[in-house]
């Protein structure tokens, strides 16, 4: 059976300390109110907060942009959960690759941080992944879970490029299904969500890694898998659009050849990762799966 992680310990301690330092505060399981505005009702998903991971408010530039749930022994993020900003998908920025300080040291500052030159990386890679990771890693590609595509302000699509949004990403399937299914994500959400489009996009491990110097570093998913909600929509969108509303789902394998991308509803995703992932039987993408509450 495959896990969504493959390292599990509690989370419920006050102070979690890797590297011999304590995280700081804003990492931890509470999330501010600013930071909850990247998810729907302000609630993250549930059925995964008593495994080993962290929940990160990722902030660039003095604001918090989106929220990612992290996996400090595996190295990669399980999620990333953000909102949709209409835009043509084709302005790029160029920033440097970042890491998060709050993961491993006693930092100063809230937010994401350019890499350091030389070696300064050892001080914190127990804790994320560093780009040496991704050096050899020849059949895989650095894969955004919050695209740059899906954003549209230059700081919003600047944070992205932060090693705890990225994941081993197979190249063809990187370049090809998964990349043009957020291309037809980003087209209908343009064309139809009126209002705000909640995003939450993330991955399953089956306990298959990158190692470098003979250490496992960075966990392979098995499956990508992305859900939006959006409550205000166009009723009068044509019907092979319509039906995606409020909610719709998809989920690839991350494979060279058998990578095709399945549509689904939030509910058969949910269905699907209980199944094939370890999540807990109340495992829920969005609140009540995105029903408006006093919807039939």
């Amino acid at each position: 059976m495959l896990k969504l992680w493959s390292h599990i310990f509690p989370i419920a301690a006050v102070a979690l300390f890797l590297n011999g330092l304590p995280v700081k505060a804003t990492v931890e399981s509470s999330l501010s109110p600013e930071c909850r505005e990247f998810l729907y009702m302000g609630t993250a998903p549930v059925g995964l907060e008593d495994h080993s991971l962290v929940k990160i408010c990722q902030r660039y530039n003095s604001k918090p942009r989106y929220v990612t749930l992290y996996n400090t022994k595996d190295h990669v993020p399980v999620y990333s959960a953000y909102t949709f900003k209409r835009s043509d998908g084709e302005k790029k920025v160029d920033v440097p690759w970042m890491y998060e300080p709050q993961l491993s040291t006693s930092s100063d500052t809230g937010e994401m941080q350019q890499f350091p030159r030389g070696y300064m990386h050892q001080n914190f890679e127990d804790a994320q992944a560093v780009l040496e990771d991704y050096a050899n890693a020849v059949l895989y590609e650095r894969g955004h879970l919050n695209p740059d595509e899906h954003q549209a302000n230059p700081d919003d699509k600047a944070s992205t490029y932060t090693l705890t949004n990225v994941v081993p990403q197979v190249r063809e399937f990187h370049r090809g299904p998964w990349k043009s299914q957020e291309h037809i994500i980003r087209r209908r959400l343009n064309n139809y969500c009126r209002g705000t489009a909640y995003m939450v996009t993330g991955i399953t491990t089956s306990g298959n890694m990158i190692r470098r110097h003979n250490i496992d570093r960075l966990a392979i998913p098995t499956y990508l898998w992305s859900a939006y909600c959006c409550i205000d929509y166009d009723h009068n969108a044509p019907y092979d659009e319509r039906y995606k509303f409020p909610a719709f789902a998809h989920y690839g394998l991350n494979d060279k050849e058998n990578n095709q991308i399945l549509e689904v509803s939030v509910t058969k995703l949910e269905e699907f990762l209980k199944k094939s992932t370890f999540v807990d039987k109340n495992f829920q993408i969005f609140v009540d799966d995105c029903v408006p509450p006093g919807s039939s």
